[in-house]
């Protein structure tokens, strides 16, 4: 939780207890194919931005949950980039990295959000 300070997540995200969170989050990627997809952006671990988005995906329960944690998702990317990176150059690679994933869990991440949903 390098960057706890500056990321945003709802509070029980953070009252989580490392079981409960090992259990609901999972970092980057989908859920066993996590392999495929890394947890980091040019070098830079944002596993925590993909936690509390997996988290938010747990508890949402209507399509602007989804659409709020994808948008939580994208600023705390952007929050580890502007904290983690020193060169502009390397910033704006990261930054668009960050959106191209933005855009994926935005465009394909539905299956994920209504999963165990019962919809």
């Amino acid at each position: 939780m390098k960057y706890a300070k500056i990321l945003w997540a709802p509070s029980k995200y953070w009252a989580l207890s490392t079981d409960k969170k090992d259990t609901i989050c999972n970092g980057v990627g989908p859920r066993g194919y996590g392999f495929l997809i890394p947890d980091t952006i040019w070098g830079l671990r944002v596993t925590e931005a993909a936690d509390i988005h997996d988290y938010m995906y747990y508890a949402g329960t209507a399509l602007r949950d989804k659409t709020k944690a994808d948008d939580v998702f994208l600023n705390n990317m952007v929050r580890i980039i502007e904290e983690g990176t020193w060169w502009n150059w390397l910033k704006r690679l990261r930054c668009h990295r960050a959106k191209w994933m933005y855009k994926a869990v935005k465009h394909f991440g539905g299956p994920a959000f209504w999963a165990g949903k019962g919809t």
